[in-house]
């Protein structure tokens, strides 16, 4: 067959695909629709600034003087502002020895504080959820995190619940997966939920570089959001989810390792991030746009990209053919800027992630809802919008899903009273001014 029939049958094929994708969507599929979703602002008393920052680090009395320089040097380049939050353990300097209740009582406060918030503001009542998803990936409890809500709520004895744990900083598109496959199955369902991650007890109190950093980035924050496919909640709701792709690289050793909780030489709890890491998520990212591009690029945008990759031109796909926003994990500034440059996209569609990353830090699988809530109380979200949101995690995952945006959108949510100040108008980095002066120590 010549080489320009070959082509020709390739575009046609897609062609009839995209077709049959398009007109079956809403057919094979029950709709699911995001209600609401309310992000945890922790209480001023738990605040990290400049100063205290450096009297954790100062505490740490088995730093050497290059270990000490490095932590500096990697809060400097963090990205991470002064007003982020802290586990109440480590306000009271009880970093060392934290107990259960530390962890319980952190993730308490989440739950009631989003859950409240987005019962009162939806109408919805607690009896009313017939599924719940907690995701807690690195702390356990037993009873449950489901079954502690469902006794302060008195949720009702058939709610399907369910208890995540272990799965990163992608647990929150997971759990939208298990949710979304759920509404295929059953029909009017109203479900709900929660992600966040516990600081308290999985604070990093050694002296191994790998398992440094976590303390840098990972800050205490949740959220809570309401799903639904009842067709009459279209015009209340905010979203409706077009696609979702997981992409999970667990099969290959390199990189279920790259990222993963244990302890140190010296028996020291914490988080290893391996060399390895920025690869693996990179080789995770594009396989993951490989599955998720076909189901959200306009038919030209996938035939022009076809056509010059065979004509042996260096090209890359336009994402922005079909996304309007882009919701990326606040992982870390290097992870912002890596993923900025590989999609060719300018520094107004980072700003979302920057600025969360900057006020809220990394709050695990929660943090794409800052984001998101960034975007809308900036009035950024119009009738029509499509949103690429996108998550990694340990294993290794790569997971990410496109929101059709179903009106304008404008909720001041958690970023309410401080929205106006972001970004700010001048680049000024407390931790550069009071600690830049390490980064000349080579």
């Amino acid at each position: 067959m010549e080489p320009v029939m070959v082509v020709m049958f390739a575009i046609c094929l897609l062609f009839l695909l995209y077709q049959l994708y398009k007109v079956s969507d809403e057919r094979r599929h029950r709709c699911c629709y995001l209600v609401h979703y309310e992000c945890h602002k922790p209480s001023d008393d738990r605040k990290l600034n400049t100063k205290f920052c450096g009297d954790i680090v100062a505490r740490n009395k088995i730093l050497g003087q290059e270990e000490h320089k490095f932590l500096l040097r990697a809060i400097v380049s963090s990205g991470i502002g002064e007003e982020t939050y802290g586990p109440r353990n480590i306000i009271e300097c009880r970093e060392n020895s934290p107990t259960v209740e530390d962890g319980i009582s952190e993730m308490y406060e989440c739950f009631i504080d989003t859950l409240d918030q987005l019962f009162r503001k939806t109408g919805v009542s607690p009896q009313e959820i017939d599924v719940l998803v907690v995701n807690i990936s690195s702390l356990t409890s037993v009873p449950s995190f489901t079954s502690t809500i469902i006794n302060h709520y008195k949720m009702r004895d058939d709610v399907k619940s369910f208890n995540l744990s272990g799965m990163g900083c992608s647990g929150s598109l997971i759990s939208l997966s298990l949710v979304q496959n759920t509404l295929k199955s059953y029909k009017n369902v109203f479900a709900i939920v929660v992600a966040s991650e516990s600081i308290a007890p999985n604070w990093y109190s050694g002296n191994d570089k790998s398992m440094m950093l976590t303390n840098c980035l990972f800050r205490s924050g949740g959220c809570s959001f309401l799903l639904t496919n009842k067709r009459s909640f279209r015009t209340r709701a905010k979203l409706r989810l077009k696609c979702l792709v997981r992409t999970h690289l667990g099969a290959n050793d390199e990189a279920h390792a790259c990222c993963m909780q244990k302890e140190d030489d010296q028996g020291r709890l914490g988080f290893y991030l391996g060399k390895n890491l920025p690869k693996t998520a990179t080789l995770a990212f594009i396989k993951n746009i490989t599955g998720i591009a076909p189901k959200v690029l306009p038919l030209q945008e996938l035939i022009r990209y076809i056509v010059m990759k065979y004509l042996g031109n260096m090209t890359t796909l336009n994402l922005k053919a079909g996304i309007d926003h882009f919701c990326l994990h606040p992982g870390g500034n290097a992870v912002i800027e890596e993923i900025r440059k590989n999609l060719g996209l300018i520094e107004k569609d980072v700003e979302p992630s920057r600025m969360t990353l900057h006020r809220f830090g990394n709050t695990s699988s929660s943090s794409l809802w800052y984001v998101l809530g960034y975007m809308e109380a900036k009035k950024r979200l119009k009738k029509g919008d499509k949103v690429w949101m996108i998550s990694f995690g340990s294993g290794f995952k790569c997971n990410s899903c496109v929101w059709e945006v179903l009106r304008d959108l404008e909720d001041g949510n958690v970023w309410g009273d401080i929205i106006d100040g972001y970004p700010p108008k001048t680049t000024t980095n407390p931790y550069m001014e009071q600690y830049g002066r390490v980064n000349q120590v080579t």
